[in-house]
């Protein structure tokens, strides 16, 4: 998950063309098979509002130089038809880390869905059923026979119930919508990587009582005293990380995660923050991966070569190609990748009666008090949904 030192610099190479939101064409589709599983195309239908969802995954090992035959440690899941339902259907990326990172996202990606499954106020409340999945697959992961002392895995996970997608994040993986406007298409994301570079989160995990410092200050190369990394486009791959008061560990470069049973006792929570889309016309497609495309790779130069491919099997393909290549070349390794790319088809009168930036919900409250922001990102309205653990 990241670099060595987490996230890196130079993130993206690309010129100022490909973040214009143009189309850009003739690129290349992923070659190298090693270690790659892709599935194949798939389609879904959402009567409720008569679209159709085209899909197309895939996940490929990182490269390891020392240890050559490590596991992928990401894993993804698609489930269509939630309960039943035609019109529900649920998108997941899951980031695993440490010792067993592979063990936590698997349990995670099966665990999750399953609660969403089995939860009856899933149609009457989706925000409420997402906190309280994250929160109870949090539990089962501790109960398990897991060790999740210093393992865990980030999620980022969709659900489309109807013409609306609820977006539920805990990490640094993201989600980002294609809006097309004009003769471009913009990259507009649906989550906010949760790393100490956002105030809000470093001001949390401090009072947790955690120490925020970067590998060289923690080293004592550089001063502790200076509690100021810039910001993840610039820091140099040096990010600030998180630990105990008294030692050297657990260092998670993120301030959300499932697991991390150490990292949670100094601020590191599995409570989602939660985006409410409603589809438009002018949505195109959805993009989910882990932070193995988007470490070098901005959210609109992904969503610059997704468009550039009617086949989402190949815009798969050449994302993940490209990601690989810019880990080789600005890294001695890769981080595993994984990606998702879901096509909306057919849409024309989804979202009659509301504006862009309408959004109907019920916030909901778990285990406390519950602070709840509202920010227009034109042309998405993003509701995030937070519950404080204290």
């Amino acid at each position: 998950m990241g670099c060595a030192h987490g996230k890196c610099c130079n993130r993206d190479s690309s010129t100022s063309d490909e973040d214009s939101g143009h189309y850009q064409r003739g690129i290349r589709p992923y070659k190298n098979k090693d270690g790659l599983t892709q599935r194949s195309l798939e389609l879904v239908h959402v009567p409720s509002h008569n679209f159709t969802l085209q899909y197309s995954s895939l996940t490929q090992n990182g490269y390891y130089p020392d240890t050559t035959d490590r596991e992928n440690q990401d894993s993804f899941c698609i489930k269509t038809q939630i309960q039943g339902n035609p019109n529900v259907h649920f998108f997941g990326v899951f980031d695993g880390h440490g010792q067993y990172g592979a063990q936590c996202s698997n349990f995670v990606k099966d665990k999750l869905v399953e609660i969403l499954s089995s939860d009856p106020t899933l149609l009457d409340d989706p925000l409420k059923a997402f906190n309280s999945a994250f929160l109870a697959t949090n539990s089962e992961l501790r109960d398990s026979e897991i060790d999740d002392a210093l393992s865990g895995t980030t999620a980022i996970t969709v659900l489309v119930v109807g013409d609306t997608l609820y977006v539920a994040n805990v990490g640094d993986s993201r989600a980002v919508i294609a809006v097309k406007d004009g003769d471009r298409i913009l990259a507009e994301d649906l989550s906010v990587d949760q790393t100490p570079f956002r105030k809000d989160e470093y001001d949390r995990v401090k009072l947790f009582g955690a120490r925020v410092l970067s590998v060289d200050q923690v080293e004592g190369l550089k001063d502790p005293d200076i509690q100021h990394w810039g910001d993840e486009e610039s820091h140099g791959g040096d990010p600030p990380r998180l630990w105990v008061p008294n030692g050297m560990y657990p260092g998670t470069a993120f301030t959300r995660s499932v697991g991390d049973s150490t990292a949670e006792k100094i601020g590191v929570i599995a409570v989602p923050e939660i985006s409410i889309v409603r589809f438009t016309p002018s949505h195109l497609f959805f993009v989910v991966a882990s932070d193995g495309v988007f470490e070098f790779l901005s959210s609109q130069t992904v969503v610059n070569m997704a468009a550039a491919y009617k086949d989402p099997n190949d815009a798969c393909a050449a994302i993940a190609g490209d990601s690989y290549k810019r880990w080789l070349e600005l890294e001695n390794r890769t981080d595993d990748i994984t990606i998702i790319i879901v096509q909306i088809k057919g849409l024309s009168n989804s979202g009659v009666g509301t504006t862009d930036s309408e959004v109907h919900s019920r916030p909901c409250q778990i285990g406390g008090s519950m602070n709840q922001s509202t920010a227009i990102v034109p042309p998405l309205m993003h509701q995030t949904l937070e519950s404080d653990m204290g």
